[in-house]
């Protein structure tokens, strides 16, 4: 990953749809960060119990330890003064505050890597995501493949009872393969979701 002089902190986002790698990604490079005997500290959301409940793990399997907390303030207080490398995982489930968290940590000169989704199943940006993208220095967005025509994917479908969710539900709802697909943008359903008006807002 490209950086800056040592010692200068910066912050790189990894995004994209369910199923793009982004957690892939993560982990890779925490991986060759731990390597480089530098201290590392993982973090993600209590909420997010899909697979492990003390280990950030891809789809694939591959996993690393980290530490769960309930929001911004938790995960602060869980990272040393002397850490290099703060990874967040599912970023898109914290509050508001860890953008304020990650540029401090960048501006103390520490290496965060945030990953997310940064939109939610309606295709709408996903909580702090889109701050996040925006004070970032180096942007990855990961693609899948649409699962029903094989196009670059790079939406997220949830499915409930085997049909595609209105744009009303809730907009947090764990869940893997068993709810969620990719779908590219012309594959992607969201019943119920407003028109779109010619200056860029919504009817109805």
């Amino acid at each position: 990953m490209q950086g800056g002089i040592l010692g200068t902190g910066w912050i790189e986002v990894i995004c994209g749809s369910m199923f793009s790698g982004k957690t892939e990604e993560l982990i890779r490079r925490v991986k060759r960060a731990r390597i480089a005997r530098q201290k590392v500290v993982a973090i993600k959301p209590a909420l997010d119990v899909r697979f492990s409940s003390n280990d950030v793990v891809s789809h694939g399997g591959d996993k690393i330890g980290c530490t769960p907390v309930g929001d911004s303030d938790d995960a602060e207080a869980m990272i040393p003064d002397d850490v290099q490398v703060v990874a967040f995982d599912e970023a898109q489930f914290f509050d508001r505050g860890i953008v304020d968290l990650c540029v401090r940590l960048a501006d103390r000169g520490v290496r965060v890597i945030v990953a997310g989704l940064d939109c939610d199943f309606r295709g709408e940006p996903f909580g702090p995501m889109p701050e996040l993208l925006a004070r970032a220095e180096y942007v990855t967005k990961l693609s899948a493949i649409c699962v029903r025509c094989g196009n670059p994917a790079t939406r997220t479908q949830r499915i409930i009872d085997g049909k595609p969710a209105n744009y009303g539900d809730p907009q947090v709802a764990i869940g893997a393969s068993e709810m969620y697909e990719a779908r590219c943008r012309r594959c992607h359903e969201v019943p119920g979701r407003p028109t779109r008006s010619k200056t860029g807002g919504s009817e109805g």
